[in-house]
């Protein structure tokens, strides 16, 4: 499964009704950790049918990023059954971020 952009407008029906749990990755296009995790998340994505993988800019979706208290990024964030169950700040290697689901 490839990597899902989430919006405002996608945000209910892709992340709170999911059946699978979602991992988020609050990215911004300027922001250089972000690019680096990048290409993890898409091969978490790719490898892992068991959930959804989003990604969401917040310099696009000012109130998702609000929503989750974004204050630094890259933030990942796990939801399971609508609500947010892990979250964590900054660059971190595949295994780590495995470790959050």
């Amino acid at each position: 499964m490839s990597v899902i952009k989430i919006t405002r407008d996608n945000f209910i029906s892709e992340v709170i009704n999911s059946d699978k749990p979602v991992l988020l990755d609050f990215y911004a296009d300027w922001c250089g950790p972000c690019k680096m995790v990048a290409p993890i998340i898409a091969e978490i994505a790719e490898e892992r049918s068991d959930i959804k993988v989003g990604k969401i800019n917040v310099d696009a979706e000012p109130e998702l990023a609000n929503r989750f208290a974004v204050s630094s990024i890259p933030m990942l964030a796990v939801i399971k059954d609508g609500k947010l169950v892990n979250s964590a700040v900054g660059l971190r290697p595949k295994d780590a971020i495995l470790s959050l689901l």
